[in-house]
């Protein structure tokens, strides 16, 4: 799988971001600004840890696509997309994370 379904999803929210509120989830969702989008996040994010815990292969697939989906919906309210995301993944992939760690704390002192 590539990442064409992510971009065909940023596609698809930028272009919900402006429609009519009573008509879209997502333009409903940024009609209500940040506050209600992270509430949403949160819920997803909630149900997530739920259904991992509970150890149940189809609802953590189910939670987490629900969870990434409203994060997208969290980074299109920003102007940023998944390529954003995934450039930063790169960049760490290889990156010992121990390693990364002790760079960040370095740079915070």
């Amino acid at each position: 799988m590539s990442d064409e379904i992510l971009r065909r999803l940023d596609a698809v929210l930028a272009a919900r971001r402006e429609a009519d509120p009573e008509s879209s989830y997502v333009a409903g969702l940024h009609a209500g600004g940040i506050d209600r989008i992270l509430r949403k996040l949160g819920e997803e994010c909630t149900e997530t840890v739920v259904a991992s815990k509970n150890g149940e292969r189809d609802d953590i697939v189910y939670e987490t696509a629900d969870l990434w989906f409203h994060s997208l919906i969290m980074l299109s309210h920003h102007g940023l997309d998944s390529g954003s995301v995934l450039a930063e993944l790169e960049r760490r992939f290889g990156l010992s994370g121990v390693a990364e760690k002790a760079a960040r704390n370095k740079q915070g002192q």
